[in-house]
C-alpha cells in the first residue's frame, strides 16, 4: 500500500467527529491514508451517502493499532459504528474485545487468495508484503528471502517496527512463516543489512527510501502500481521471492454498542460492491476485495505474482505475537 506521510493529515477535509445527535449519521473509525483527500475515503463517502441518504463521518486515528486501542479504551461508550483499517495481524485481538457484532453478510463476492468465512470481519482490500527496490540503484535485487538475509552488508534495507507498523508486523510473520523456529537466528543475520527500523511505513518510504537513503524498503507488492500509474515511472519495483510472500487482508467490522446497526450493516454490504471497490486500486494501492474486471487498472497486470501465498491463522498470530516480538527484540539487540 502506498501511503502518504502523516503530516498530510492536516489536509483532510472530511468531518472528523460525528454529530452524536444525528440519528442518520454513520461514524467510521479509520486511519489517515483511507480518509485523506488522496485516499479512497472521499469517493467512498460520496458514493455511500448517495445510496443511504445519510451522513458518513470518519474519525481518523493514526493506525490500525490505534483504532483497536481507541475501541478498547472507549468500550461500551464508543461513538464508533464501524471500524475500518484492522487487518489479519490485529483482527483476532479485536475479536477478543467482545466489542464487535456479527455482520450476517454473504461473502460469495470476495476474490481473495485465501478462503474467507468470518462472521465479524468484512475484507475491503488485500495485498502481499514485499521489498520494493530502486532499479537504478539496485539492478540485481535478491531473488529470495534467504538471499536477502545472507546479502553482503553493503546492501542496506529499511524496515518498520512490528510493534507500531502493519508492514513491520507483516515481515515478522513472513519470517516466522518461512523459518519457523529458526526465525531468531535469521533476524540476527539480517540485522547487519538493516539501515534503520522506522516507526511507520510512511516515515521510511517518503523520508528515506524516496530520498535515496537505501535502495530497498519493506512495503507492498502493489506499491509499484502507484509509481507506474501516477508517477509514470517503472523505476520502483517489488522483488519477487522464491519462498513466497506474506498476505495481508484489511478488514472492516460493525461495533456491538452501535445504535446504527442497520446503517452499519448497509455500509459493510456496500464494501463488497464496485461503488466502493473501484476506489481501492489507485487510492489505497491494494488489490480490491472483489473482481473488478475491466475496472482494475492495467498496471496491476505488471505486478509480481508470488508462487506461494504465506499466511498464518489470525488466532495463532494473537496467541504467539508477544513471544515472536520478544524473539525479534532479542535478535535486534546488539
Amino acid at each position: 500500500m502506498l501511503r502518504q506521510s502523516l503530516p498530510l493529515l492536516a489536509a483532510i477535509s472530511l468531518p472528523l467527529v460525528a454529530n452524536a445527535t444525528d440519528n442518520n449519521t454513520l461514524t467510521v473509525y479509520t486511519h489517515p491514508s483511507f480518509a485523506a483527500d488522496w485516499g479512497p475515503g472521499p469517493g467512498v463517502k460520496e458514493a455511500f451517502e448517495q445510496q443511504c441518504g445519510c451522513s458518513l463521518d470518519y474519525v481518523v486515528l493514526e493506525s490500525g493499532g490505534d483504532i483497536l486501542q481507541r475501541l478498547r479504551l472507549e468500550g461500551q461508550s464508543t461513538d464508533a459504528d464501524v471500524v475500518l483499517g484492522l487487518d489479519t495481524g490485529t483482527m483476532e485481538t479485536a475479536r477478543q474485545t467482545g466489542l464487535l457484532a456479527p455482520h450476517d453478510i454473504k461473502l460469495d463476492a470476495l476474490d481473495l487468495p485465501v478462503d474467507w468465512q468470518d462472521s465479524l470481519f468484512v475484507p475491503y482490500d488485500w495485498g502481499y508484503f514485499a521489498f520494493v527496490y530502486d532499479t537504478e540503484e539496485l539492478p540485481d535485487p535478491p531473488k529470495s528471502l534467504e538471499e536477502l538475509v545472507n546479502a553482503p552488508n553493503d546492501l542496506q534495507v529499511i524496515i518498520q517496527d512490528p510493534r507500531t507498523s502493519t508492514p513491520g508486523l507483516g515481515l515478522l510473520l513472513w519470517m516466522k512463516a518461512v523459518y519457523g523456529d529458526r526465525a531468531g537466528e535469521k533476524w540476527q543475520a539480517l540485522s547487519d543489512n538493516i539501515l534503520t527500523t522506522t516507526k511507520s511505513w510512511s516515515d521510511g518510504y517518503f523520508s528515506l527510501f524516496m530520498n535515496g537513503e537505501a535502495p530497498m524498503i519493506l512495503s507492498y507488492s502493489t506499491s509499484p502500481a502507484y509509481h507506474m500509474a501516477i508517477d509514470k515511472t517503472d523505476r520502483y519495483q517489488a522483488a519477487e521471492f522464491e519462498e513466497g510472500h506474506y498476505l495481508q487482508v484489511e478488514v472492516a467490522a460493525m461495533v456491538e454498542p452501535s445504535d446504527q446497526k442497520d446503517l452499519a450493516g448497509e455500509f459493510l454490504r456496500f464494501i463488497l460492491t464496485p461503488d466502493f471497490q473501484r476506489h481501492i486500486p489507485l487510492k489505497n494501492v491494494m488489490y480490491p476485495a472483489i473482481d473488478l474486471g475491466d475496472e482494475l487498472p492495467d498496471v496491476f497486470a505488471r505486478l509480481i505474482q508470488p508462487d506461494a501465498t504465506l499466511f498464518i491463522d489470525p488466532a495463532r498470530v494473537a496467541e504467539r505475537r508477544k513471544a515472536w516480538l520478544d524473539e525479534w527484540l532479542n535478535a535486534m539487540i546488539p
